[in-house]
């Protein structure tokens, strides 16, 4: 077919367009169409004058309504504070102890806690605090520093490692990298110290090496671990004598903590949470094992 040709079947004329014996047909753009797109139109215009919407330099067009996104949120945020005002005022006033002793409020604390502890810890602890590779279990009840909230509270004001003049300082030194002791010297401690926590996991071991570890861990490892493998939360050495490691219990990642040494890092929160949030986290982290941290 030819332009201006009728479709003998629809009636419509055609465009001249032929595929393979398939004439494309000049229909009319459907009116429902057209009354979208005024619809569209209108609605923009109007929009552009109620509303804010054109940049203008430094400045923009403020619309006859006079909507501001900045006063509304900041009105949301007063509201907030208005309804956190009758609990937030009690926990930062009352001690540790008295919050506990309070179901209404600790299940305040749960809630607020459970979305600060979600938005700044989990991502190195995990959602349910349980910690990984080189992240502590906080849901467990071994504590480098001790897990009653005031010393959770502690921890997350200065860090460990961290930036913060008065930060907390931990280090496992380097003991093979810096030749303080042989290969096989790292051997022998590392079958001591599985023997601390599991001496099944030593067995078949000379009884010479066992020895041999403990005459070495007593002159290098005491001052920080004790002489009985149970740490010192002062230093935040850990206890050697439980099941709970951050970096692994088995030999080979025993040796590499001796070997290489380990130094965490925890930022220090104080300057980004508000005091409240962070008295909210301490109960919150204290509250995941149901323990004082004692």
């Amino acid at each position: 077919m030819s332009v201006g040709e009728r479709d003998p079947h629809s009636g419509h004329m055609t465009t001249g367009h032929d595929w393979n014996g398939i004439t494309e047909l000049n229909r009319p753009v459907p009116k429902v169409v057209w009354f979208f797109l005024a619809v569209t139109v209108i609605f923009s215009v109007v929009y552009w004058i109620l509303m804010p919407a054109w940049p203008l330099g430094v400045t923009y067009t403020h619309g006859l309504l006079g909507i501001d996104q900045r006063d509304t949120l900041e009105e949301q945020l007063e509201e907030g504070a208005d309804q956190q005002s009758p609990w937030a005022e009690q926990i930062r006033q009352a001690d540790f102890a008295t919050i506990r002793e309070e179901p209404q409020l600790m299940e305040t604390v749960r809630k607020t806690g459970a979305t600060l502890f979600g938005d700044n810890c989990a991502a190195c602890h995990g959602l349910q605090g349980d910690g990984g590779p080189g992240y502590p279990n906080l849901s467990d009840d071994a504590w480098l520093w001790g897990g009653a909230p005031d010393e959770v509270l502690h921890t997350l004001n200065v860090g460990i490692n961290s930036t913060h003049p008065e930060t907390r300082v931990s280090e496992m030194m380097a003991f093979g990298e810096n030749r303080m002791l042989g290969r096989d010297e790292i051997r022998d401690v590392v079958t001591y110290v599985q023997s601390l926590s599991d001496p099944q996991a030593t067995a078949g071991r000379p009884e010479e090496a066992l020895a041999n570890g403990e005459t070495i861990f007593a002159e290098n490892c005491v001052s920080c671990h004790a002489e009985d493998g149970s740490g010192m939360t002062e230093v935040g050495a850990p206890d050697l004598t439980d099941d709970f490691w951050i970096y692994g219990g088995d030999r080979q990642s025993i040796y590499d903590s001796i070997f290489h040494g380990r130094q965490g890092l925890m930022p220090h929160w104080d300057n980004r949470l508000s005091p409240l949030e962070l008295r909210i986290l301490a109960l919150y982290v204290a509250d995941l094992l149901g323990t004082d941290g004692e």
